[in-house]
C-alpha cells in the first residue's frame, strides 16, 4: 500500500468550519413514479433553483451569502448549457453580483464543490458558501450517456474501452477481483451491497430507489451476468442509475454561523480533508486496489486524526456494488481480498459495525454525477444531527464521526471528508 507523506494535508485545519442547512432535491429516473422518458421534466435550472432556495430558507436568506460554488460535471453535452455559476442570481436576486465559481472533476465533482467552499472559509474570503451539486442526465438517450459518461475518463480510450465504457472498467475490475480472490463469495457480497442499497433507500424519500417493492432484492442481484447484453463480470443491480437532481448545503465559520444565527445542534464541523488526483491517462497501478482512494482517505483521516473505526457512518462511492467492496478495503475495514467477508457477516448494514450509504448511496438514492459528493455531505449532516428521519441510525457518543468518499473516474479524482457532531 501507498504511504503519504506529512505535509500540511495532514495538519488540522487552522480554523474551525462547519456545514448546515443541507437539502436534496429528488432523484429522478427510472424507478421514480413521477419520471417519464418522454413526457416533461424540470430542467437543469429547475433543480439548481429549489436546493439553492431551500437553503437560503434554512439561513436567513440571500443576503447572507459571501460565496457561492456550483458542483457539476458535464451540462455542456447533457444539458447544452455552460457559465453554471450565473445561475446562482436566478435563485435569488438577492445574489446578483455575489462571487462564483463553477467545479468539474468527474463523479467528484460535488465533493469538490464542497472542497472549495471549505478553502474559501479557511482563506477568510468568505464565512458563508452556498454550494450547490447538480446534474440532469436523462436528457439523453442512454447509448449517448455512455459516451458522455467517458469523459469522466481518458477519452483517447473510448474506441478501445467497452460500448458501455465505465461499467466495462469496472467489470475489468470485478474480473480480476474474482481471479485473484474467488468468485462466488464476491458476488453474494455484490449481491449483499445492493440489498443494503435498496433497504436504505426505501426509508429516504428523494431516493430514487425509495418506491422499490421487488420482493426477492437478493436474487435480482444474483442474476448472472450477461456480456452479449452488457459487460462480462456486473449485471445492471450492480450499476448506479442515471439520475437528475441536485443537494444543496451552506460551508460557514463561526462568524457566519452568528450571523445567521444558526444554532450549533444544527451544524456538523469539518474536520478532515482528503484530496488526491491520479494520471488520467494511465490504466490502474494494481486493478483489485483503489489506490488513490486510499491515499485521499489517509489525507481525511490524519487530518482529523482519527482512525477509521473511530467513525459511526461513512458514505461510499458505490458507482458499482465492487467499488464499495474495494473501497472499504482501501479504507483499511478490511484486509485484501476481506472486503466480501466484512460485507456478508453484515458490518456495513444499518445495524452493523459501520453503517454505509444510509439513505442508499449512488445505487440506491441515486448518482446524479455533480450533485453526489454534496448529497453525501448533506447525509452526513442529516445523520449527525440527527434529522434523517426514517433512514436515521446510532451514531455512538464514543463516535461523533462521519466521513465522506467521493470518487471521479476510475479511481483518478478522490475527495474524503471528515465531520464531527458538535
Amino acid at each position: 500500500m501507498d504511504k503519504i507523506e506529512k505535509n500540511k494535508e495532514n495538519m488540522a485545519l487552522r480554523k474551525k468550519v462547519y456545514l448546515t442547512a443541507g437539502y436534496n432535491t429528488i432523484s429522478m429516473g427510472t424507478g421514480r413514479k413521477e419520471f417519464h422518458p418522454r413526457k416533461p421534466r424540470p430542467g437543469i435550472e429547475d433543480y439548481i433553483k429549489e436546493a439553492g432556495q431551500a437553503v437560503l430558507k434554512q439561513i436567513g436568506g440571500a443576503h447572507k451569502v459571501d460565496e457561492c460554488v456550483m458542483a457539476n460535471f458535464m451540462a455542456a453535452r447533457y444539458n447544452k448549457q455552460g457559465n453554471l455559476a450565473a445561475f446562482f442570481p436566478s435563485i435569488d436576486p438577492a445574489l446578483a453580483y455575489k462571487p462564483g465559481v463553477r467545479v468539474e472533476g468527474a463523479c467528484a465533482s460535488g465533493g469538490l464543490g464542497l472542497a472549495t467552499g471549505i478553502r474559501s472559509v479557511l482563506a477568510e474570503t468568505a464565512d458563508v458558501v452556498l454550494v450547490v451539486g447538480v446534474e440532469v442526465q436523462n436528457s439523453v438517450k442512454a447509448v449517448y450517456g455512455a459516451d458522455i459518461l467517458s469523459g469522466a475518463g481518458w477519452y483517447k480510450e473510448r474506441k478501445k474501452g467497452h460500448a458501455h465504457f465505465f461499467p466495462g472498467m469496472f467489470s475489468n475490475r470485478a474480473g480480476a477481483y474474482f481471479a485473484k480472490y474467488g468468485r462466488d463469495r464476491t458476488r453474494k457480497a455484490m449481491a449483499r451491497w445492493y440489498v443494503n442499497a435498496i433497504e436504505n433507500a426505501r426509508l429516504c424519500p428523494t431516493a430514487q430507489e425509495y418506491e422499490n417493492k421487488n420482493p426477492d432484492l437478493e436474487k435480482l442481484a444474483l442474476t448472472e451476468p450477461n456480456p452479449k447484453k452488457f459487460v462480462e463480470n456486473l449485471n445492471v443491480y450492480d450499476c448506479s442509475k442515471v439520475s437528475d437532481g441536485a443537494s444543496g448545503i451552506a460551508v460557514m465559520s463561526e462568524e457566519g454561523l452568528k450571523r445567521c444565527g444558526i444554532d450549533k445542534k444544527d451544524v456538523v464541523e469539518v474536520i478532515g480533508l482528503g484530496q488526491a488526483e491520479y494520471d488520467l491517462t494511465l490504466a490502474p497501478k494494481e486493478p483489485t486496489w483503489l489506490h488513490t482512494t486510499q491515499i485521499a482517505a489517509e489525507k481525511a483521516l490524519n487530518m482529523a486524526g482519527i482512525q477509521q473505526n473511530s467513525l459511526a457512518t461513512l458514505e461510499c462511492h458505490d458507482c458499482f456494488t465492487i467499488a464499495g467492496i474495494l473501497a472499504i478495503e482501501a479504507m483499511g475495514f478490511a484486509q485484501p481480498g476481506k472486503g466480501p467477508d466484512f460485507v456478508l457477516e453484515g458490518h456495513t448494514a444499518r445495524n452493523g459495525q459501520i453503517p454505509i450509504n444510509t439513505t442508499g448511496g449512488l445505487i440506491g438514492w441515486g448518482h446524479p454525477t455533480g450533485a453526489t459528493g454534496v448529497h453525501q455531505g448533506v447525509t452526513i449532516w442529516q445523520q449527525l444531527t440527527s434529522k434523517a428521519g426514517d433512514a436515521q441510525v446510532n451514531i455512538p457518543g464514543n463516535k461523533p464521526y462521519g466521513m465522506t468518499l467521493n470518487m471521479g473516474g476510475d479511481d483518478k479524482t478522490l475527495v474524503s471528508i471528515v465531520y464531527k457532531k458538535v
